[in-house]
């Protein structure tokens, strides 16, 4: 059984675009994400609709995808049309800088003892549950029963990272699309609604996804840089 690692990066992002090329020290966004995953020893590939970015990563490591309405799309794309030789996928997304190999590790293990889908969460300090970027999950320990934004006061911090078999994760374009994942803007929504469980496991993690410019800023202050650092 074999696994790769993709990590969907498209260019122009609505809530911070070019974010995947923005420098966090000597690298930029995507670099450092690339670099984390590769710790895993995984394979490692991105997945992006810009040559921009196919450009900037190392040759080989980067392939141009057809238009995709979110990350889970453009991993299933490439999965029913490139990486047919691999049979676990884990889609990590391109704007968690904090990412470790022992996160994704937990993403991996649940594949390994039979999930189909699987995620993570953590446990959410209580000044980001009012925040509208930071994605809420409902679950019973086990198996995920909801996700969304903006309810508060309640649920873990789901954090972006995905793994699948790759026969499931073929059959994600085929699936019905419902009005929440419009609305919540939540891709991982049309599976539970099509009746396919997501398992779940808990990390420790106090890292920042960026989201927005704001969470920019506040990861290069948290990492010593100020605003005019690259």
């Amino acid at each position: 059984m074999k696994t790769a690692i993709l990590i969907p990066a498209r260019i122009e992002s609505r809530r911070f675009p070019r974010k995947m090329l923005s420098m966090l020290g000597d690298e930029t966004l995507i670099q450092r994400v690339y670099r984390k995953c590769e710790e895993t020893g995984i394979p490692t590939f991105v997945l992006t609709d810009s040559l921009e970015i196919v450009d900037h990563m190392p040759k080989a490591k980067a392939f141009l995808t057809e238009d995709a309405e979110n990350g889970t799309d453009r991993c299933c794309w490439y999965v029913n049309n490139v990486f047919q030789s691999y049979d676990r996928i884990i889609n990590v997304q391109g704007d968690m800088p904090d990412i470790t190999p022992e996160i994704i590790n937990k993403v991996h293990d649940q594949l390994i003892r039979g999930a189909q889908v699987a995620t993570i969460y953590a446990k959410m300090p209580k000044e980001k549950r009012e925040v509208p970027s930071v994605v809420k999950v409902i679950h019973n320990g086990n198996k995920a029963r909801w996700f969304g934004r903006g309810f508060t006061r309640y649920g873990d911090h789901h954090l972006g990272i995905y793994g699948y078999t790759a026969d499931i994760l073929s059959q994600y374009r085929k699936l019905t699309k419902y009005p929440e994942e419009n609305i919540e803007k939540l891709e991982q929504l049309r599976w539970l609604q099509n009746d396919i469980d997501i398992s779940m496991d808990e990390v420790s993690f106090d890292g920042i996804e960026i989201n927005t410019p704001h969470d920019y800023l506040l990861w290069k202050n948290n990492n010593g840089m100020k605003d005019g650092d690259k």
